[in-house]
């Protein structure tokens, strides 16, 4: 399946498919983008599983690309991961023609593409993704970026791939909680934009934990599409694109509150999404019976709904740094039903903790 993002001379194409990057030099070659120098940015996980191969894989094909390796984990969004980077992409004397292949999750997906979009004003990158929450979310769309230790993304660019290889044979090396985290995103593109979508994942969500490939194929490659027409009519979030941002505003919170890594991406925008959906039945007057399908269906994707207990102050303190609020107003994606959401919904204080202590 290949789908494309139509952004003018920034387009690139999508390619969605099992068995992808046994061929990396072959659609490398095929896209023009196998220059003599090149960079592997990838973390230990990801490494010890796919990394080495493909590296072997560029070799046999008369490309030496050398690694450079970050731990695992969000932490590794820092500017210290950065710039070692930098400094290996100044050893395997990368110039302004080479390239980086961002090679794993979101993190490292992040972590590659500001890389890129910073390393000598700018150079090409492909995102090659691994875990399914990357795939249908941070490897499309040319958000880059890394973490403060006071909020998530506060430093980053815009920055589009020029490909993206999505080999669904990674997801068999993925562990069952980081797949779970990706079904949170794909609920949330159904809750969003598109209602026939999360119908299906009603029907087919144990499919989807059961790793069956078409259903894979069909639930990627939708989101895909979904997030290529958001971006293609505002690449930068100026408008529509922050319908994208349901359940994220108290999800980001929850993760810098918490402590990187003690929730997973997915699991805390999950129980985001769950807050949204309830704000947005007082806001918005989206009908229970619809928030009770929303909260469902995360539970059948084994997706925490529930917080741990979190101090609002901290979290309320933790949203105000969020990119989307204005003069200490948080703006939030609220839905009126399923499908249709409205942005930049200012919502009361008081309403905003009601809702938190009524999860």
């Amino acid at each position: 399946m290949n789908v494309q993002v139509q952004l003018g001379p920034r387009s690139y194409d999508i390619q969605i498919k099992a068995g992808l990057l046994d061929q990396l030099p072959k659609w490398l070659r095929d896209y023009n983008l196998a220059p003599a120098k090149g960079l592997l940015v990838t973390d230990d996980e990801v490494d010890r599983h796919h990394t080495y191969l493909l590296q072997q894989r560029l070799v046999e094909a008369g490309l030496s690309y050398p690694r450079s390796v970050v731990p695992a984990g969000e932490e590794s969004k820092s500017q210290e991961w950065l710039f070692n980077i930098y400094e290996d992409a100044l050893d395997a004397r990368l110039d302004r023609k080479s390239i980086m292949l961002a090679v794993g999750g979101g993190v490292v997906g992040d972590l590659g593409g500001y890389a890129a979009a910073s390393f000598m004003r700018g150079i090409r990158y492909v995102q090659i993704p691994t875990t399914l929450l990357s795939m249908v979310d941070s490897a499309v769309g040319g958000k880059t970026g890394i973490n403060l230790r006071r909020g998530k993304n506060l430093i980053g660019a815009f920055h589009q791939p020029s490909l993206v290889l999505c080999d669904l044979a990674t997801l068999k090396t993925l562990p069952s909680r980081e797949f779970r985290s990706g079904l949170a995103e794909i609920i949330k593109y159904g809750i969003i934009y598109d209602r026939v979508l999360f119908e299906y994942l009603e029907t087919g969500i144990d499919a989807a934990l059961g790793l069956d490939m078409i259903t894979l194929e069909h639930l990627v490659s939708r989101s895909c599409m979904i997030k290529a027409e958001v971006v293609s009519q505002d690449e930068t979030e100026s408008g529509l694109r922050a319908i994208l941002n349901f359940g994220h505003t108290l999800g980001h919170a929850i993760e810098a509150v918490a402590g990187y890594g003690k929730y997973l991406h997915g699991e805390a925008i999950a129980i985001g999404m769950v807050y949204a959906a309830r704000l947005s039945e007082k806001r918005l007057g989206l009908p229970g019976s619809e928030v009770e399908r929303i909260s469902t269906l995360l539970q059948r994707a084994k997706l925490p709904v529930k917080p741990r207990s979190l101090p609002w102050t901290e979290l309320r303190t933790a949203m105000a740094l969020d990119k989307k609020t204005t003069d200490g107003k948080v703006k939030f994606v609220l839905a009126r039903a399923i499908g249709q959401v409205d942005f930049g919904v200012e919502v009361d204080d008081a309403l905003l903790k009601d809702v938190w202590e009524s999860l």
